[in-house]
């Protein structure tokens, strides 16, 4: 395999991180450039090990902390800071790979970049085609890059795909698909009362029962909107339209997805719960390496199980096929608020069950001509953020009940 080289975006998250300890036990792909949010320190360590070129921290006292510290250590090793220097890293010409995994909205615009440069694109920022699905597709077809997914459950529906729709710079799945199946584990509250989800605390939702993933991650897991954002992905990814998806709650989380075809056959993909499977996978796609997971021993693993998801439990869900459904602004409006409304919740500024309210009204007040640029995009995102904030600082306790 011919020696290439990686730009990490996100490499201080949990997806980051998985990243970089496949790459630990392989040769053939070297580290040219990482980027991250504020751990400075994480992003230290990561530079020992990996001695990238370049570095790039959004937040710009972290960027200067960070050059101190490898100024003192004597490492030689570029600083930079902001969207505008993540674009670069992900787009420069030494790189021919991105792992693009910076966490919501913010992950777009380098996502995005990686894509028009034509690169090879492992798209764990599943925002970039909530947001501007259109748009980034029609940018990987105009450059070529091809774009591999690296959520489990889409990474799995790649795998289950014939070798010539793994091959399609379109993303389009072959026409002898009729379905696809994305499982989810129910995450923790899958079989709580309404009245414990009254009182869910941010630790409880963050306490995944499969997976290990980062706080806002884990609470979208909890609510069961990352499911319903996966659903808008997949029909952008594989330009399926809503009637062809579904989701299956699968607590086991062994059978990631799977794809149903027109002959009545139907393709799973299973494997430990762990992110370095799909990461590997895309890593040295067609080709396969050594991921550091478990091997699966199916028969020492639990009955797997399937059940229909509860809307009423639920509502996130609900609310993003029913974004799916609406196309135009609406996933862009569902992920803005959705990041607010989360965020909120973390801070104990609202309760669990006043996220999906402030998602539903958002969806309800915003109306607008479906956006056709990033600035469009961009503006809508605005205004849902805007009204999101707005809905928590009028928070009184129990007037969202």
């Amino acid at each position: 395999m011919t020696a290439r080289r990686i730009t990490v975006l996100g490499s201080t998250g949990s997806v980051g991180l998985s990243t970089l300890d496949v790459l630990r036990r392989q040769q053939s792909i070297s580290v040219y450039a990482l980027g991250a949010g504020s751990n400075w320190r994480l992003m230290l360590e990561q530079c020992r090990e990996f001695r990238p070129e370049i570095v790039v921290m959004e937040d710009l006292m972290a960027a200067e902390q960070l050059a101190a510290a490898l100024k003192h250590e004597k490492l030689d090793v570029q600083v930079g800071t902001g969207q505008t220097a993540l674009c670069e890293i992900a787009s420069a010409s030494e790189v021919s790979i991105v792992m693009a995994a910076i966490v919501g909205a913010a992950g777009l615009p380098s996502a995005l970049a990686a894509v028009m440069s034509g690169k090879t694109v492992l798209l764990a920022n599943k925002e970039s085609l909530v947001m501007a699905g259109r748009l980034f597709t029609q940018a990987a077809k105009d450059s070529g890059a091809t774009v591999l997914p690296i959520d489990s459950e889409h990474n799995a529906i790649f795998q289950c795909l014939p070798l010539r729709g793994q091959q399609s710079n379109d993303q389009i799945a072959p026409s002898g698909v009729r379905k696809v199946v994305l499982t989810a584990s129910g995450g923790p509250f899958l079989h709580a009362s309404p009245d414990q989800l009254l009182s869910v605390t941010p630790e409880q939702a963050c306490r995944h029962p499969n997976w290990s993933m980062g706080q806002k991650i884990s609470v979208d897991s909890a609510s069961m909107m990352n499911k319903g954002l996966e659903f808008i992905e997949a029909c952008y990814l594989f330009d399926l339209n809503p009637d062809q998806v579904k989701v299956l709650i699968h607590p086991q989380s062994i059978v990631h997805s799977m794809v149903e075809y027109i002959d009545g056959s139907v393709l799973a993909q299973l494997g430990s719960p762990d992110m370095r499977v799909p990461i590997a996978h895309a890593l040295a796609w067609p080709e396969r390496i050594e991921s550091g997971a478990s091997f699966l021993d199916l028969a020492a693993s639990p009955d797997l199980q399937f059940m229909e998801p509860d809307m009423e439990r639920f509502p996130c869900l609900e609310l993003a096929i029913a974004a799916a459904r609406a196309g135009g602004h609406a996933p862009v409006v569902l992920n803005a608020a959705n990041e607010i409304a989360v965020a909120g919740f973390l801070e104990r500024k609202l309760g669990f069950l006043q996220i999906p309210q402030i998602v539903e009204k958002c969806l309800e007040q915003i109306s607008c001509p479906e956006p056709v640029s990033m600035d469009m995009i961009l503006e809508v995102d605005r205004q849902a953020r805007a009204m999101a904030e707005d809905m928590i600082l009028g928070f009184r306790p129990g007037s969202w009940c």
